[in-house]
């Protein structure tokens, strides 16, 4: 059988979809794609299950001709602003302020991975830079998470290096914290190497890490970061991964996620002063999280939850509301087509979402 991005790569290049100058007939093409890709996704749901769909959705938030046609289909934005408080760093303080009225805290990321030149690499340092000063003079507990490739990582280490190193030390002069997001298996071992350069080997203790649970590596990663006091957030893993690193199957995720959690809010953790992040929307995971706590009372200062921006709202207000911190990764900016895609691959439920306002819009 024909790969899912063999098929949608062949309909992206034919003539259905040459680009022309009338705004209406590119909005005829993209609805028309996008029609294509719905069926696509019933077809290989009904053939393959959840896992297939989701391979198309991970193709799909790495093809620029699927970003560009994307991007410039205005119901799109309609529905990817559920997830993304917006382009400028005015409406993410925004959102920011709204959300700590509500008693939730943020962290904020100007979107943008994977830069092209060293330009861009340094456009993004200094569109943050600019964002941790606005953090700092709006006087809210929010920090800032980066991707390494956004700061240049895929061009020349040195050059992320020297990126990183400018973030955290504005962020250090303005009492703030700066956390790594982790990025496909490929740059583990590489953002944890420049994380520890930066925390252990020149000081800066305000740098955090992410660990996916859905690498085999992750166990040993984690005390390696117990053991050296870290600020650290455990999440899933949001990329598509071979079964050579990463479990194939959700129910071996769900169990590496439990034990992790675990780890995190252990005597040894908590007595390294490790700073515990419990990033999930799955209300088992949370639930799991929560019988730890209280089976071994663990105060809720010792941990803080972490949701997506736009996801599971009810669960965040009642997890505030039984006293537990609750943090929101709040996203902005003009490159948001991959986190939106990887959104919609995580749940199923959000590209139904997505496809059905398409159609009303």
């Amino acid at each position: 059988m024909q790969s899912s991005s063999s098929l949608v790569d062949r309909l992206a290049e034919s003539d259905l979809f040459v680009t022309t100058s009338t705004r209406s007939a590119s909005r005829t093409r993209s609805f028309i794609l996008f029609s294509i890709v719905w069926a696509l996704a019933a077809f290989a749901i009904a053939l393959r299950g959840e896992q297939w769909l989701r391979s198309i959705l991970i193709y799909l938030s790495r093809a620029s001709w699927a970003r560009t046609i994307v991007t410039n289909f205005p119901p799109a934005w309609a529905v990817a602003s559920r997830f993304v408080a917006g382009e400028s760093v005015d409406q993410a303080i925004a959102v920011a302020r709204k959300l700590k009225g509500e008693g939730i805290d943020s962290t904020i990321d100007y979107l943008g991975e994977a830069v092209r030149t060293a330009n861009e690499a340094n456009d993004a340092r200094d569109h943050i830079l600019t964002l941790l000063d606005e953090i700092h003079a709006s006087g809210m507990d929010a920090y800032v998470s980066v991707k390494l490739s956004q700061l240049g990582l895929g061009i020349d280490e040195n050059l992320a290096l020297a990126n990183l190193r400018l973030l955290l030390e504005r962020a250090r002069s303005h009492g703030l914290r700066v956390r790594i997001d982790m990025e496909e298996s490929a740059l583990t071992e590489i953002t944890l190497d420049i994380y520890r350069k930066m925390r252990l080997s020149e000081g800066f203790a305000n740098v955090g890490i992410v660990i996916q649970s859905s690498l085999y590596r992750s166990d040993d990663d984690l005390r390696r970061l117990i053991d050296e006091g870290a600020w650290v957030r455990i999440v899933k893993g949001a990329y598509k991964e071979p079964a050579s690193v990463a479990y194939p199957a959700k129910a071996d995720v769900d169990k590496a996620y439990v034990r992790h959690t675990q780890m995190l809010l252990g005597d040894a953790a908590r007595k390294n002063g490790v700073r515990a992040a419990i990033a999930t929307h799955d209300p088992a995971m949370i639930d799991a999280a929560l019988g730890w706590v209280r089976q071994n009372h663990i105060s809720p200062a010792d941990f803080e939850f972490q949701m997506l921006y736009g996801i599971a709202r009810e669960k965040q207000r009642e997890l505030v509301a039984q006293g537990y911190r609750v943090r929101l990764y709040i996203p902005y900016g003009t490159a948001w087509y991959p986190y939106f895609m990887r959104r919609l691959a995580e749940r199923p439920a959000n590209l139904w979402f997505f496809v059905s306002a398409l159609f009303r819009g």
